[in-house]
């Protein structure tokens, strides 16, 4: 279901949205939030909220690893987008769940229409490290519908 509204959409981001995502800020067009739902501090296994604002997304990126590795996303409220390189945008709703492997290159993020939240979990592997690229091309982020 899309949420133009962010106070609708609060009501059903079940997990909050949390604070301004500004640690990673400059790999993202639009503003994003986190909320971290474990301790990975202490050794927990990393378990984020991400949460987009309409039209928000990430820059072009990869997770790698030596072994293992990857992320997987849960899709929670709202609408967004995913797409691995070379393959056509997929849409993302409540429900979702996208595994990626180390070493795809991708992006995520809302719709331009929609607040959009998934839970975001690094699977676990030997020097996980996450690589940044350039921004999505905003005219084809604005061919998706």
């Amino acid at each position: 279901m899309k949420y133009r509204n962010r106070e609708d959409f609060e009501k059903r981001n079940m997990f909050g949205t949390g604070q301004p995502n500004t640690g990673y800020a400059k790999y993202f067009i639009g503003e994003s939030f986190l909320n971290p739902l474990t301790d990975f501090r202490a050794g927990e296994l990393p378990l984020f909220n991400v949460t987009f604002e309409p039209g928000c997304r990430n820059n072009w990126h990869t997770h790698l690893a030596d072994s293992g590795g990857g992320q997987i996303l849960i899709c929670t409220a709202g609408e967004g987008w995913y797409q691995a390189e070379g393959e056509p945008a997929a849409g993302l709703k409540e429900g979702s769940v996208v595994v990626i492997p180390a070493g795809v290159r991708h992006w995520h993020g809302a719709k331009k229409d929609s607040w959009f939240s998934h839970i975001a979990l690094e699977v676990p592997g030997e020097n996980c490290r996450t690589e940044w690229f350039e921004p999505l091309d905003d005219e084809l982020y604005a061919q998706l519908d």
